[in-house]
């Protein structure tokens, strides 16, 4: 991303410079340099300086504790622009929440620190195994959890999982990392950290543990099995529309804000995080913020990726077929949108009750959420990784409609939809690019299929044994059938 900014106008954001900034910008209030990390983040991304940060910010803005600034890690090649805007900008960015109403920007300041892995492997594990660390939180998308979808085991041949196995002082992969850390904190008599997922897997925390324990089990069985015993993996639901940081969000910050950062992050107002309460090692206050901590996550995040995330791969799916580009302008298409809206009344009834929550008006909220022009949120963003989303976000609620008798067109729509998209045109003949590492197996079953979702369904690792499913196999082909005939737009329209 090349962003052109004249900085004649700006301030560089750093830490020098705060003090200069527009009075109507919130910057931190507290001193950075007296934070400990007890948080290493790996996987900064947009998402996480949306949310886990600006929460802890919160926390560190009306808190005296010192003990929760926040070490981020990048472990991947692609993270080095990360690395780059952050370390020339002191950890400080801009985050600017955007609706109809208007624009509000403040800067974060709870991460203090940014590691980038491939410079330095040993200074990532050593501030994992630091003593001060005490919670290790990740956002690595739903694909760096190396979990086989169709049966739920690790997957313990990715060749990721194999260089760490053969190499444990020098990992690549999340887990080689942990248990490096975790390792060296219990041959020097410290305690674990807990490991707390942030990213959008039901049961987050249960796949984190079993995930990881197997890899640990594999290098070294005790460490496996203290493992096992001394740390915790809270499962935790996020929620809070983030698109990708583009050229536009940095001249829309240097233009409104008088500020020259690298790297912004734009998000919606809406903001939600809530927690099962099972830390080995002591949290911050996260309740004094609006974290709401519990016992039994579970009803939120099925609420959440039930009708949320699957709405998004709808939206994505038939939004690129039909030729837009981003989210609000498909919500302004009256047919889609009533396809959004049906799809959510025939996942429902797959949902157990939510504890304070009003469902009927969470999915106006979602209505709302999706259609907010000022996000700019992308389509293909929502269509990125769909291998490792469709299971999570549709596949649960679809076998429990097909166990229940229920309703399964919206949902099978949706996965025709993907079919369809995955042949690599839109409807007026456009290319499009699908970006998922399942990517030639998908787009060459697609193609050789024709309108027969039979090549892809037989996919086990995704569809498991969905394929056994006459009533469903026949639904989604004739949806797929109708979206090769009539395209999107006919098809939603008969």
């Amino acid at each position: 991303m090349n962003s052109n900014i004249s900085t004649g106008s700006t301030i560089k954001l750093n830490e020098a410079s705060l003090s200069r900034l527009p009075n109507n910008i919130r910057v931190p209030n507290y001193d950075r340099h007296s934070l400990v990390n007890g948080i290493v983040h790996i996987g900064v991304g947009g998402f996480h300086r949306a949310h886990q940060a600006l929460y802890l910010d919160n926390y560190l803005q009306q808190s005296r504790d010192r003990e929760w600034g926040i070490c981020g890690v990048g472990l991947l090649e692609f993270d080095r622009r990360m690395r780059d805007a952050l370390h020339s900008q002191d950890c400080l960015y801009t985050l600017v929440e955007r609706s109809t109403e208007g624009d509000w920007a403040r800067v974060i300041g709870s991460i203090t620190r940014y590691l980038f892995a491939p410079d330095n492997r040993a200074r990532v594990i050593d501030a994992l195994a630091d003593p001060h660390c005490r919670i290790v939180t990740l956002t690595i998308t739903e694909a760096g959890y190396y979990y086989i979808e169709g049966s739920g085991e690790f997957d313990a041949h990715h060749p990721t999982i194999q260089h760490d196995l053969q190499h444990p002082h020098e990992p690549i992969g999340v887990y080689g990392f942990l248990t490096a850390a975790l390792n060296k904190r219990r041959q020097q008599g410290l305690p674990p950290f807990t490991v707390l997922s942030c990213d959008n897997l039901q049961g987050n925390g249960n796949i984190a543990r079993k995930m990881l324990t197997a890899f640990a089990q594999m290098q070294n069985p005790e460490l496996g099995n203290w493992i096992s015993d001394r740390v915790t993996f809270p499962n935790c639901m996020v929620d809070r529309i983030t698109p990708a940081t583009t050229a536009a969000d940095l001249k829309m910050v240097a233009e409104q804000f008088q500020i020259d950062d690298a790297f912004p992050v734009v998000a919606e107002p809406f903001l939600q995080w809530v927690v099962e309460d099972n830390f080995c090692a002591g949290r911050p206050d996260l309740e004094s913020v609006g974290v709401q901590m519990t016992d039994d996550v579970h009803p939120y995040e099925m609420m959440k990726i039930r009708l949320l995330n699957a709405s998004h791969l709808l939206i994505g799916y038939l939004g690129t077929l039909a030729g837009y580009t981003y989210v609000h302008e498909v919500m302004a298409d009256p047919a889609i949108r009533q396809a959004v809206d049906r799809l959510m009344a025939e996942v429902t009834p797959t949902l157990q009750p939510v504890p304070g929550i009003d469902l009927d008006a969470y999915k106006q909220t979602l209505i709302q959420r999706f259609a907010n022009p000022k996000i700019q949120d992308r389509l293909p963003r929502l269509c990125l990784n769909s291998a490792a989303k469709m299971p999570k976000f549709i596949l649960g609620s679809l076998r429990d409609a097909l166990q229940q008798d229920g309703a399964i067109e919206y949902m099978s729509l949706t996965i025709a939809a993907w079919f369809r998209y995955l042949k690599g045109q839109d409807d007026q003949g456009n290319a499009i690019e699908i970006d998922d590492p399942m990517a030639d197996i998908l787009t060459q079953r697609a193609r050789s299929g024709g309108s027969d979702p039979r090549p892809l369904l037989g996919i086990s690792e995704i569809f498991g044994d969905l394929s056994r499913s006459p009533r469903f196999v026949e639904t989604v082909g004739n949806y797929l059938h109708s979206l090769d005939e009539f395209g999107a737009k006919g098809t939603l329209a008969r």
